[in-house]
């Protein structure tokens, strides 16, 4: 089974080019899988593609297939959908999802690959490890019935965590962004839409993933008295400014991090990375969230497109890299 693959790896920051990787041979208890398709995480392959990772994060934003170092070379990338074609007889043709890097063949152990559920077309498949987030996020938001929730940042990670409460009973959710193009994508995940200056405010929770000063601020100026923002942004190695002044201490507000590195402690004594992981891709059953999956490309071309995707001029959720079979 020795071969060839190719894989996209950043050069250095801003520059990204097609390596030929040497397959190892696989050993018992490991699968070869034949990638179908692969997500670009905008939000964080941007910043890993900009040279954007803090040295005091390097080891925390390893991602679990990463060859090379921060900031470059690294081969850098967790959204991937494949077929087995070397492995136990359980596992051999079906279709998998892996945290792994954009890359042609790979191998991995078999427990590193969670099979796509029935229902599950492999092109929504990309989205698992997005959709993990936003599970982990509301573990640790705990969110009850009736309550009132903003997302604020119609990213992928913030889309992922409306198309999730959309299924709550009995909330009131509404995506807040400043782009109005997203309140398509709000009605397709079915909630509400607002442009930031427009937003219901009195809310039990915010979700912020903006990954913007103006957007935290905003999201505590929803927030009704002894409220919570639940942070996922992403910051990399910028400083943030965060209004702690005025009203935050006498309405109690609270902001809390959430990071899918770990299982959210509400869970960790019960659930494991693998049954997070087999539940996001449960949920993708649903079709509503293909409206997160706004472009597509051909794993070709991918050193063309990731300067666009990390400088703005291509405003994508998730890109949805294509792979030549054969």
């Amino acid at each position: 089974m020795d071969g060839i693959a190719r894989a996209f790896w950043v050069r250095a920051p801003g520059e990204g080019e097609i390596r030929p990787v040497v397959m190892p041979r696989p050993s018992s208890g490991e699968v070869v899988v034949r990638t179908l398709c692969s997500g670009v995480s905008r939000g964080t392959e941007a910043l890993v593609f900009r040279g954007g990772v803090p040295e005091s994060q390097f080891a925390v934003m390893r991602a679990p297939f990463q060859d090379g170092e921060f900031p470059g070379p690294v081969k850098y990338g967790y959204l991937n959908v494949g077929v087995v074609e070397h492995g136990p007889p359980a596992l051999l043709g079906r279709a998998v999802f892996c945290l792994y890097p954009h890359q042609t063949r790979y191998v991995v152990p078999a427990a590193a690959v969670t099979p796509v559920p029935d229902g599950v077309p492999p092109e929504r498949a990309v989205l698992a490890g997005t959709v993990e987030t936003a599970v982990n996020a509301l573990w640790d938001a705990a969110p009850l019935v009736g309550d009132r929730i903003a997302v604020v940042g119609a990213g992928m990670v913030g889309c992922s965590v409306a198309a999730v409460l959309a299924r709550f009973p009995g909330v009131r959710v509404e995506l807040v962004d400043i782009d109005p193009a997203r309140a398509a994508v709000a009605e397709a995940l079915g909630v509400g839409f607002a442009l930031p200056e427009q937003a219901a405010g009195e809310c039990d929770l915010v979700v912020h993933a903006s990954a913007t000063d103006a957007g935290l601020a905003r999201s505590l100026e929803l927030l009704a008295d002894e409220g919570e923002v639940i942070e996922l942004s992403w910051y990399g190695d910028r400083r943030v400014s965060v209004p702690l002044g005025e009203s935050f201490h006498s309405r109690r507000l609270v902001v809390r991090s959430s990071q899918v590195g770990t299982v959210a402690p509400a869970r960790r004594a019960r659930r494991s990375f693998a049954d997070r992981l087999a539940l996001a891709l449960r949920l993708l059953a649903d079709p509503a969230f293909d409206a997160l999956i706004t472009g597509e490309s051909r794993f070709d071309d991918l050193p063309r497109l990731m300067p666009r995707l990390a400088g703005g001029e291509l405003p994508a959720l998730c890109v949805r890299v294509v792979y030549e079979q054969g």
